[in-house]
């Protein structure tokens, strides 16, 4: 992030915390470093990741499209004029209302299991999703590609199914992988992909290899394309990628605001933020840097705890701070992706504002909620 301390100050003073700020430079920063390692592949946006419209249009209108898994986030997708071949339709579960949307839009459906071959809209085009049974380096909640996962068909099941998309009249483009998010060693991506290669020989070639993403954020995004690239051409397919976590992450911070401190058998700073606006932590143990935006020489450990009434609502552990004061500022790192996304209105707290900075502006781009937003949809 390369956002001022003092812009930090300011979005706080304006709009209030808890809040999501984004850096327009990093954002543009990450989908530069994609391009640049992976050339002329595809780019999809996994639009979970952060389905914010303004960074939507952001990425639309630098030619990015976008990988949808509801029917909330097709609306999105065609709210920014996604359409056609810039959008994919994911998920293991698809409802007959995301079906209905992604055929309207004349999207690509990314077949997750064998019976949904005689689900999808006459005439689809579509990408088989292969689990590879990998062991990932990963939280066992973010991998997609294990051999107990709900994700994909087996790799016994894949040549059958593209042969049934083709006798149901269905276009069938290729293979689709993605192994899981926050991948931490590259080598579970070779290992991925040379699975799929082994297929060679009964699917024949292919138009489409989508690698999927999961890239973690320091990845060496160079060697990773590398071993794609060697995979598509076993196929003779263009390729596709789906980056989420990695083109917003670090793009986006979580200011909050110390509130108070305890020291009960350990010491707490004690902040406006918590399980409800970055839930992270909690549900991966996610470990996210924090930065105090105050000065002060003496450091102590401290964790820092949230407002709900859970122990687990802490957003991280033994931080060397300054002695927290009430009013002062920290911000909570690579918190762009899967932090306002999964942000709740558990214990009926409105969720945080969000902004964005253009290097010499801020701009709001989703407003706090009200309690009366919460609850408007009551009855």
């Amino acid at each position: 992030m390369t956002i001022p301390t003092a812009a930090l100050h300011t979005a706080a003073e304006r709009f209030g915390t808890p809040l999501y700020v984004y850096d327009a430079a990093e954002l543009d920063a990450a989908l530069a470093r994609v391009r640049a390692a992976f050339g002329p592949a595809r780019v999809y946006y996994a639009m979970k990741a952060n389905p914010n419209l303004s960074l939507l249009r952001r990425l639309h209108g630098a030619g990015v499209g976008f990988e949808c898994v509801s029917s909330g986030e097709i609306a999105r997708a065609e709210a920014v004029g996604a359409i056609g071949p810039q959008l994919l339709v994911n998920g293991p579960a698809k409802s007959d209302a995301e079906y209905a949307a992604g055929a309207r839009l004349s999207a690509t459906f990314i077949v997750d299991r064998v019976e949904e071959v005689n689900l999808l809209p006459p005439q689809s085009r579509a990408l088989v999703r292969v689990n590879p049974a990998l062991a990932v380096s990963t939280h066992d909640h973010l991998a997609t590609g294990a051999a107990g996962s709900k994700f994909g068909v087996t790799l016994q099941q894949a040549p059958n199914v593209l042969d049934a998309l083709r006798v149901a009249g269905h276009t069938a483009l290729g293979l689709h992988v993605h192994i899981g998010s926050a991948i931490r060693d590259a080598h579970d991506f070779t290992a991925a992909f040379g699975r799929l290669s082994e297929l060679r020989q009964q699917t024949g070639p292919l138009a489409v290899l989508d690698a999927g993403g999961g890239w973690g954020l320091d990845a060496d995004l160079y060697g990773i394309a590398r071993e794609a690239w060697a995979t598509a051409g076993v196929f003779g397919a263009e390729l596709w990628v789906e980056p989420g976590r990695y083109l917003v992450a670090r793009a986006g911070t979580l200011l909050t605001r110390v509130v108070g401190s305890k020291r009960a058998g350990r010491n707490f700073c004690l902040v406006d933020a918590g399980m409800t606006e970055l839930m992270r932590p909690m549900l991966y143990g996610a470990v996210h840097p924090v930065q105090a935006l105050w000065d002060g020489q003496e450091r102590e450990n401290w964790d820092i705890a949230g407002p709900a009434c859970e122990s687990g609502d802490l957003l991280a552990r033994d931080i060397p701070l300054p002695h927290p004061k009430r009013g002062e500022l920290l911000a909570i790192g690579e918190a762009g992706a899967y932090g306002a996304a999964m942000s709740s209105n558990y214990l009926t707290r409105s969720r945080p504002a969000e902004a964005l900075w253009n290097g010499e502006k801020w701009s709001l781009i989703r407003r706090r909620e009200t309690p009366q937003d919460v609850w408007a949809a009551e009855v």
